[in-house]
């Protein structure tokens, strides 16, 4: 598998796989992504900003994901916890796998190269938000060493759980 910087080429392929995320989403009764995000003007605003990511295999985009190395002004208050660190930090957004590759550890795989490009990058957090009820995202990051610090808010009444891992 190859892990690189999504192209506009990309595009079609990445949105199906977003798509197939909030259909998932909204059979298991999860108010993530329900709201028409992330459509297709934000993958191609994360691709100009080269911080879209796909997981490719035999030449299909499997996965997709975005990683950041600029501050998170969501990440700026934090409740009932706090993060681990206050150092650079990393942020992993819209991770999402194709239907026909989930349960193949894609996830734990995105992770893995993710941690590669902090290291790459002296940076030595990573930090990620999910929705409250979106127990598989959880239970990946719990299985990949992130630890739960708190709650956030993305916009001023939507409410995350957030995670940190020191690499």
């Amino acid at each position: 598998m190859i892990f690189r910087k999504s192209k506009t080429s990309d595009v079609e392929s990445i949105m199906k796989i977003i798509r197939q995320a909030q259909e998932f989403f909204k059979n298991q009764e999860i108010d993530q992504w329900q709201d028409g995000y992330p459509n297709e003007y934000t993958i191609i605003k994360d691709i100009n900003n080269a911080e879209s990511y796909v997981l490719v295999k035999d030449d299909e985009v499997v996965a997709t994901s975005m990683v950041t190395f600029k501050n998170e002004p969501a990440y700026d208050f934090i409740y009932e916890g706090q993060w681990l660190s206050n150092n650079k930090y990393a942020t992993i957004h819209r991770v999402a796998v194709s239907n026909t590759h989930k349960g193949l550890g894609l996830s734990t795989e995105i992770i893995k190269y993710i941690e590669d490009l902090c290291i790459n990058h002296d940076v030595h957090s990573i930090k990620v938000d999910t929705h409250k009820e979106n127990i598989p995202m959880q239970k990946t990051l719990k299985k990949n060493g992130f630890e739960y610090c708190g709650i956030i808010y993305v916009d001023s009444s939507s409410e995350r759980v957030a995670f940190e891992k020191l690499l």
